[in-house]
């Protein structure tokens, strides 16, 4: 142990001495560095800084189920799946499409529209001065970084604007072909209501009565005093034997599809609902605003870093060399 500590006493001494001894280059070489990357920071174009912060909504319909999940309020804000579902929607092409066109991105930075690796430029420019993330209290932030910085504002307040457009057009894809599947159903009850009806109507216009007034016919018929009350009440009773269980079975028809309406109205209203209202899928905590200083490059840490990095590299080199230096020396020595 105490020969370890020796040798790392010994090597730490020789450490030391050698900077010394190297102490211009170790010190001018890193301040060179530095002053060079400040020079460089000069040049580089000012980038401003535009953040949006939003909350994704817990539920994007109206329930008309009377067990309502309390957690399905359109006031509630959303949770983790939410969030991840939103930063999904906010890296899609959708948005992406649209900003770029909205604002003419491809001119904006600078690439060509004959390059054939344009769309890869693109995004290689897109996730440099766009990025989503989810923040620890749950909510999206929206990063726009640029040189025009009202143009950064501009196009994070229409990310926002877009979270909307975007969610709804997707859940009308799917919301709009069952509510026409819905209304589709619906329409054939309806219709097949109104047929059995309208059979029903023809059949009362021949004098064929409800079961519970047939009876009456046959009391009628009993108690008739001339007879052409008698030939009356005769032929509606033969008309009643003939066409009763007809209308029996059609009255019953009818009643059942009277119950499959009512059945079915909540889901027809909400998938009315779902495909004809344009949802809010967002709380809007921090809407964008126009960057009144630069986020970056941020010079004094470019300058501090290179110096660091100059540093280490001169060390670095110093060391190898006198390495090297020492194995010369010791490979005469033993030649010797």
């Amino acid at each position: 142990m105490s020969e370890n500590k020796d040798v790392f006493e010994g090597v730490r001494k020789t450490l030391i001495q050698t900077l010394y001894d190297k102490k211009l280059p170790v010190l001018l070489f890193p301040t060179i560095a530095g002053l060079i990357a400040l020079v460089i920071s000069m040049f580089l174009t000012p980038m401003f800084k535009s953040t949006a912060i939003v909350f994704p909504a817990a539920t994007s319909t109206v329930s008309f189920s009377e067990q309502r999940n309390a957690k399905a309020s359109s006031m509630d804000f959303g949770e983790e799946e939410q969030a991840e579902q939103l930063v999904q929607i906010l890296k899609s092409s959708r948005i992406r499409n649209i900003i770029v066109e909205r604002f003419d991105l491809m001119n904006h930075y600078e690439i060509d529209a004959n390059d054939e690796n344009k769309y890869y430029k693109l995004g290689k420019a897109w996730e440099n001065h766009i990025q989503f993330a989810r923040t620890r209290y749950g909510s999206i932030q929206i990063d726009v970084w640029d040189r025009d910085r009202e143009l950064a504002a501009e196009i994070a307040n229409k990310i926002v604007d877009l979270i909307d457009t975007v969610k709804n057009d997707m859940v009308r894809e799917r919301t709009v072909p069952a509510f026409d599947i819905n209304k589709r159903k619906r329409d054939m009850l309806e219709k097949e209501k109104d047929g059995l009806t309208a059979q029903l109507d023809s059949l009362s216009t021949l004098g064929v009565v409800p079961t519970e007034s047939r009876a009456n016919l046959f009391q009628a018929y009993n108690d008739a005093k001339n007879p052409t009350d008698k030939a009356f009440f005769k032929e509606q009773i033969d008309v009643n034997l003939k066409y009763g269980a007809t209308y029996d079975g059609l009255v019953m028809l009818r009643d059942e599809r009277i119950v499959k309406l009512t059945k079915f109205e909540d889901a027809y209203e909400q998938a009315e609902s779902d495909a004809n209202t344009l949802f809010n899928h967002k709380f809007v905590v921090e809407p964008a605003v126009v960057a009144d200083k630069k986020d970056k490059p941020k010079r004094a840490i470019i300058t501090i870093l290179s110096g660091i990095g100059a540093f280490v590299f001169i060390v670095f080199l110093i060391l190898i060399r006198e390495r090297l230096a020492e194995l010369k020396r010791n490979s005469q020595t033993s030649k010797a």
